[in-house]
């Protein structure tokens, strides 16, 4: 007879980090009047995805999926996530950092400014579009400073902004999403997690993924250290980030780590084309997820810090 002792000692660490971040969703919807789930197409909001599934299958999600793009996005990451939202029959809201620039709530300094930062904008601006209280998002602990900051259920004010001063207490696994109107909540499930564990948790659920997070052939520069992607096409046609005069191009075999506007994600030299190779390379990486690859990470009036207290996810 099997006791209650050996079933829990069977589970492994994902195990745990599944179950823990499946009660957090389901939290989510049983507090929140109107949540939604931020969803890019890249890998942490994949493994949401398939948290989801499990957490609310067979019946449809408790909230739509919704993305705010630059309009510098990767085409192969816009077409993943407009595939993947069709498959599974979910409602996907988009909305556009143009759109806010049409508007004018954004104002770019000049036209190759990294429009990141201003999602925090047209974030804003859909949340009070659809009057969502609760945003579900696949930020990790692991990934950055400020993020180490975040509670599982991170409150926002009536403006948006975040105060690490101002959060509410966490203890025995309670978390408290109730909010006033004009308030929200941005609920992390996956907080926990490291980018280790969204990689097996990957390969353990034989989760597709965007061809750039695989090894490839790709056109680059090297700018202040980086590996940075240029003459990139867009879903309209354009081309992003053009390479500069007199910059030398170099055809290079590299993979991303992690998905944001083409701007300001750089890529690393990897030859890892499968998520077995990709799992061995990040044990044995020195270099964090964010640390060499996010160019806005690196500049003191862009960080992340910052841009959270402005309302960045």
């Amino acid at each position: 007879m099997t006791t209650h002792t050996s079933k829990q000692q069977a589970l492994s660490h994902l195990d745990w980090l599944e179950s823990e971040a499946i009660y957090i969703l389901r939290e989510v919807a049983g507090q929140c009047s109107n949540p939604v789930l931020l969803f890019s197409g890249g890998k942490d909001s994949l493994c949401i995805l398939r948290l989801a599934e499990k957490a609310f299958r067979p019946g449809r999600f408790p909230f739509p999926l919704m993305h705010i793009d630059t309009g510098h996005n990767y085409k192969e990451v816009i077409d993943f996530r407009d595939q993947r939202a069709a498959e599974l029959g979910e409602r996907l809201i988009v909305r556009s950092v143009e759109d806010s620039m049409r508007r004018g709530t954004v104002v770019l300094k000049s036209a190759d400014e990294s429009r990141n930062k201003h999602q925090s904008v047209t974030l804003l601006e859909a949340i009070e579009e659809f009057g969502f209280d609760c945003c579900i998002g696949g930020a990790r602990r692991d990934e950055e400073k400020a993020r180490a900051k975040e509670r599982i259920m991170s409150f926002r004010d009536e403006f948006g902004q975040w105060d690490p001063k101002n959060q509410r207490p966490e203890l025995w696994n309670l978390y408290n999403a109730r909010s006033h109107k004009g308030e929200n909540i941005r609920a992390f499930p996956i907080s926990n997690w490291t980018e280790m564990d969204v990689w097996q948790y990957i390969e353990r659920e034989k989760l597709a993924l965007p061809s750039i997070y695989f090894a490839h052939q790709r056109d680059v520069v090297m700018r202040g250290g980086s590996i940075v992607p240029v003459n990139v096409p867009l879903v309209n046609g354009d081309i992003a980030n053009p390479a500069k005069a007199g910059e030398d191009i170099i055809n290079m075999q590299v993979r991303f780590r992690t998905v944001g506007d083409i701007s300001c994600t750089a890529p690393v030299l990897s030859d890892a084309d499968s998520i077995e190779k990709i799992v061995l390379e990040t044990a044995t990486s020195t270099i964090t997820e964010r640390g060499a690859t996010r160019l806005d990470d690196q500049t003191s009036d862009a960080s992340m810090e910052q841009r959270k207290k402005e309302g960045y996810f």
